[in-house]
């Protein structure tokens, strides 16, 4: 894999910040651990300085209570270091734009959505360098994930099925919906640096899944060799049935002891077309969180565990990636057998 230069990485994340929208009057932090990358903590801290804003760098003890081993899942709850230390958390909550350089991120914890209501914007960065630049969002790419988001917020059901035997009926009645896009523009936004995606919490979803192979399993950063079928009911994963990938998602289920792990959780389509399904199988499982294989255009991304309208406290949480499917929006349809279909 090319090495990027410092030059290089400064530039990148100066683009982002200016996506962010980034002013000379706002303050920066930029929230690093040990074991983070220092070539991003420098190019993020030029960056802020080109922009003109006012930057520090707070780097705070690694240590993290999530109950898998953690190499940049998106499940885990972040730092211990953080998550007890009220100084810290007063710091980011005071920040205009926190750049969040740690391993696993804060997404799945409450502190994030207390830091998040000050208006503080948080971005998170934290796959390989190529990745990033490669698929460095646009200020375009903001209309298309709205125009996704309103989609969902106008629609009564989803229908999700493919030619391996998926067909998932999910009712958007009540629904929740959101969006990644690659960069944190708005007071009190979280996003994270590379993704463009579409996403919704269903509170019911009645079917099943059924994952072929090359579909990608998150967060064990592998693809899926043989035939998983996945029975919903209620949203309830109520039998998993097929080879070695159906026994290790049910053994990840019953060794997690999480009475939510086997709820669907968010689920949605990509929108990043410079992203490849490949590129997972290019890189180490320590090098990246697999945001390619969340976000690459036309995909079907669904999830287990964690579900914010009904309260389901989780980190026993997988992304699974799919492609081939047609996912339809009461009688629109915006992914044709894993065709992207925009206006």
């Amino acid at each position: 894999m090319n090495q990027l230069t410092s030059a290089d990485l400064v530039q990148a994340f100066t683009e982002e910040l200016r996506l962010c929208n980034l002013r000379t009057d706002e303050h920066v932090v930029v929230l690093a651990e040990p074991s983070s990358r220092d070539d991003y903590v420098a190019a993020a801290f030029a960056a802020a300085k080109a922009c003109g804003a006012h930057v520090l760098v707070a780097t705070v003890p690694g240590g993290n209570p999530d109950p898998v081993p953690s190499t940049h899942t998106g499940g885990g709850p972040g730092l211990t270091s953080v998550l007890r230390d009220t100084v810290a958390q007063d710091l980011l909550k005071q920040a205009d734009l926190v750049l969040d350089l740690t391993r696993e991120g804060f997404i799945h914890a409450p502190i994030q959505d207390e830091i998040l209501a000050t208006g503080t914007r948080i971005l998170f960065v934290c796959d390989a360098p190529d990745v990033l630049v490669r698929n460095m969002p646009v200020a375009d790419d903001k209309d298309r994930v709205l125009s996704g988001q309103r989609l969902v917020q106008e629609s009564t059901s989803m229908h999700v099925t493919s030619a391996a035997g998926t067909d998932l009926r999910v009712d958007l009645t009540n629904v929740r919906c959101d969006f990644q896009v690659g960069f944190s523009d708005d007071p009190g936004r979280w996003d994270h640096w590379p993704s463009t995606m579409v996403l919704c919490w269903p509170e019911i979803s009645d079917g099943q899944i059924v994952l072929a192979p090359g579909d990608i399993i998150l967060p064990f950063k592998e693809y899926i060799r043989d035939t998983v079928t996945l029975e919903i009911t209620g949203g309830h994963i109520e039998k998993v049935s097929g080879g070695a990938d159906a026994h290790m998602i049910e053994t990840y289920f019953g060794d997690s002891d999480d009475k939510w792990a086997r709820y669907l959780s968010h689920m949605g389509w990509g929108l990043m077309r410079s992203a490849d399904w490949f590129a997972q199988a290019m890189y180490a499982k320590h090098e990246v969180m697999g945001m390619e294989a969340r976000a690459f255009a036309g995909n079907f991304l669904w999830s287990t565990g964690p579900h914010p309208v009904l309260h389901r406290d989780s980190y026993a949480h997988l992304d699974i990636a799919m492609r081939d499917c047609t996912v339809t929006l009461d009688e629109t349809t915006v992914v044709a057998a894993g065709t992207l279909i925009e206006p």
